[in-house]
């Protein structure tokens, strides 16, 4: 499918695997754990997949993520029970320049369905192991990306 034939917007499918995964994440910055690079993966079924890239550097652990969609995309996880996935999501780490240029703490997600145009969003946080005290912002788009299924 080519991009300019790919549908905008988000099913509620992947709205609800993006915002566990997110929520999940929002969870282990909270406590003060180490967060690597989460993907999800879902399939046609309603099987999902879930995988943690922590053994390199930030962003080579991204595009190991990324690469393990379009991995996926074709042959599944038979090990994990996933069949080829129709939808993902990936959250990550990073720093987002706010409007005064000053860099704050973020989680970044990925996510992207098959036949669907693919976004990324963001929200920003503090008080990182703080538990109650922990804030973070509602997620804000942050744009379209290169669909990966």
């Amino acid at each position: 499918m080519a991009k300019g034939d790919r549908r905008n917007g988000v099913s509620p499918e992947l709205d609800a695997l993006a915002a566990e995964l997110l929520g999940d994440a929002l969870d282990i910055v909270a406590g003060g754990g180490e967060l690597g690079v989460l993907l999800v993966a879902e399939d046609a079924a309603g099987n999902v997949g879930s995988y943690e890239f922590t053994d390199d550097g930030p962003e080579q652990c991204l595009q190991m993520a990324r690469d393990r969609v379009k991995e996926l995309g074709s042959s599944g996880d038979p090990a994990a029970g996933l069949a080829s996935p129709v939808r993902y999501a990936i959250c990550y780490e990073a720093a987002v320049a706010d409007e005064a240029g000053a860099y704050q703490d973020a989680l970044l997600l990925e996510f992207g369905e098959r036949g669907y145009k693919s976004y990324s969003g963001y929200s920003l946080f503090s008080g990182r192991g703080t538990g109650d005290d922990f804030t973070w912002t509602d997620p804000a788009p942050a744009g379209e990306l290169e669909p990966l299924l």
